[in-house]
């Protein structure tokens, strides 16, 4: 396999917490060079950039996922912010705006968004935006606010082509997940197709979306194999050319990396 990258992953999830080292050596074997760990509150996030300290192909985002934004305690955004300064620190999310389920009120999510989107700006990071059911919400938003340069990207993309349209025009890169290889997602499979190259991402958002082969099981980074061989059937070119390509991407949205190389 060439060298693959999952931009979104909650490897310090306690799903993991049996067996985090066999899975990180999974990935490894898989040829994962890169993982993104992405955080979703405080304690993650924390916890996340622990992780990215202790194994050198792992990176982190902090953040606090919209479901959680009821939960973060009053000294939340200076945590994210301590935390944001350390270099293995890529990005700031999980964030944005989840109406698919009732949990956190609408104008509480958009209050911790708009304070995150703000942090991004003042440590010039990436965000990594979760939209769900929420897209004209999310849009608006990040429309009328000043954005880092690059902006970031929308993850587990699953909107309609407009919405494709609308968030490329702002800047941002789409990320796909396991779904992509779904039997029934057959309008996401064409809307892959109509992404520029230069712009996509894959993701897996373990410990969830397990591609096709591995539907039943509890989703890893190495199991990003499966994603990145139906995107590349899907857009007709080599599977080393798909991950050559993304890997230039993730370098270009985060220049630390580049660096690194």
């Amino acid at each position: 396999m060439p060298a693959l990258v999952d931009t979104h992953a909650h490897l310090d999830f306690p799903q993991f917490d049996e067996d985090r080292a066999a899975v990180l050596e999974r990935a490894r074997q898989a040829g994962l060079e890169l993982i993104i760990n992405v955080g979703t509150s405080e304690e993650s996030s924390e916890k996340g950039v622990q992780l990215s300290l202790e194994e050198p192909f792992l990176w982190a985002a902090v953040g606090v996922h919209p479901h959680f934004a009821g939960q973060a305690s009053p000294r939340w955004r200076r945590k994210l912010y301590e935390l944001a300064r350390n270099p293995k620190v890529l990005a700031i999310g999980e964030t944005g705006l989840d109406y698919y389920r009732d949990i956190t009120p609408a104008s509480l999510q958009e209050a911790v968004f708009r304070e995150q989107l703000e942090l991004a700006r003042e440590l010039n990071k990436p965000l990594i935006i979760h939209s769900r059911s929420a897209h004209a919400e999310t849009w608006r938003l990040l429309d009328r606010e000043p954005l880092p340069s690059p902006p970031g990207i929308m993850h587990c993309f699953s909107g309609e082509e407009k919405w494709a349209e609308a968030f490329l025009e702002l800047g941002f890169y789409l990320s796909f997940a396991g779904p992509l290889t779904y039997p029934n997602a057959h309008a996401l499979r064409e809307l892959l197709k109509k992404i520029p190259l230069e712009r996509l991402l894959l993701e897996t958002d373990a410990p969830y979306l397990s591609p096709q082969p591995y539907r039943a099981l509890r989703n890893e980074p190495a199991y990003i194999q499966a994603t990145y061989q139906r995107a590349a059937f899907l857009l007709e070119i080599p599977l080393e050319e798909l991950a050559r390509q993304i890997l230039e991407n993730v370098q270009a949205l985060f220049p630390a990396l580049k660096k690194k190389s």
